[in-house]
């Protein structure tokens, strides 16, 4: 019969600072909450870059980098940063021999601002298989397998990405942006409900409709984006969601994007959660009068920004309902760290450290 244990990650201490199985209870998403359940921290972008200021190299490149092409109405591409950055685990055998040991782990995944890079791989010989896999929405996943591992023993899985990373810059000509009229099956994912995103609460709905009264387009957007930043303040606490965050009047980053994905949703308007190293924030997705249409992320949470994103920490994941093989029957919000092993008698416990860190 199998075990299953450690499957959510979390920030303790900072960045990638991984946990061992058997210590007290993580949450499950890298957004705002890098420490335990009872102590949430989210310091904001300018803080949380500098977290990686070691691992930051400025690097300025030609706008427009990662073959997009320049339009009036889509984002451009601006300065660009090269960071190195570290994934995986590292399991020990404690009182006894593990076996049947099988972990997934999220890794960065190409973007139209972000350039992916694997640069060095650090496993062991009694990892018998490192591979990738992409689940629909998206998300990458390193997965490593390993068979045996003798009591005492350490086994290690390290990959280190080298990552291009631009910031994203407004549209020069917003006018022509519209709602797309009839969004596609990938598009409708983002228009429904998702974990802790109520897009039907009728609150919720009312807000929405109140506050994009009249408007079409990149205007209808931007003032629901200001009301919710209105209506809720940003300030630290337990993850809640939209509705709590609204009814509360305060929240964090997670809750002021989830609030923002929420109206949008409600009023027609595709967006999604933009998961990065230590924070979170929201994109929305419009078209221009032939149809050709473009995501532009907004800073819900800290300092305004609206169409553009000056931030250039690690995209680890976006989107907001994901399925995984491995947690069947769940909807997951954020994919996390996951480990599970074989129980045999005498067998040890696996204590597992993840790693995810600037290199």
């Amino acid at each position: 019969m199998p075990f299953l244990f450690a499957i959510m990650g979390s920030w303790l201490n900072g960045p990638g600072a991984g946990w061992r199985a058997g210590s007290p209870p993580y949450l499950e998403s890298p957004g705002c909450r890098r420490g335990l359940a009872v102590n949430r921290l989210c310091r904001g972008p300018l803080v949380l870059l500098t977290l990686l200021g070691a691992a930051l190299a400025a690097a300025p490149a030609r706008a427009q980098f990662l073959d997009a092409e320049a339009t009036a109405s889509g984002p451009g591409l601006g300065d660009v940063r090269t960071l190195k950055y570290r994934v995986g685990l590292v399991v020990t055998a404690e009182g006894g021999p593990c076996s049947g040991l099988y972990a997934t782990l999220p890794v960065p995944e190409e973007w139209p601002e972000q350039k992916v890079r694997v640069v060095a791989e650090d496993v062991s010989p009694t990892v018998r298989n490192l591979r990738y896999r992409t689940l629909p929405g998206g998300v990458k996943q390193m997965v490593v397998e390993i068979p045996e591992l003798p009591a005492g023993k350490q086994a290690r899985a390290v990959v280190t990405f080298e990552l291009d990373r631009a910031a994203i810059v407004a549209p020069p000509d917003t006018a022509g942006l519209r709602i797309p009229e009839k969004p596609d099956r990938a598009l409708k994912a983002h228009l429904g409900t998702s974990p802790y995103i109520e897009t039907r609460d009728p609150k919720i709905t009312a807000l929405a409709k109140a506050a994009g009264k009249d408007l079409d387009g990149w205007r209808k957007v931007e003032a629901l984006y200001d009301t919710v930043r209105d209506k809720v303040e940003y300030r630290n606490g337990e993850l809640k969601g939209a509705r709590r965050a609204l009814a509360d009047g305060w929240g964090d980053c997670e809750e002021l994007t989830c609030l923002f994905i929420a109206v949008a949703r409600a009023e027609g308007i595709p967006a999604r959660t933009v998961w990065v190293e230590g924070h979170c924030y929201p994109e929305f997705y419009l078209v221009d009068a032939t149809g050709k249409g473009w995501w532009f992320p907004c800073q819900a949470a800290g300092t305004r920004a609206f169409g553009a994103m000056p931030d250039q920490l690690p995209i680890l994941q976006k989107g907001d309902n994901f399925r995984d093989p491995d947690r069947p029957g769940k909807s997951l919000r954020y994919v996390s760290e996951f480990l599970k092993g074989a129980t045999v008698k005498g067998a040890g416990d696996p204590q597992v450290e993840w790693i995810r860190e600037g290199a």
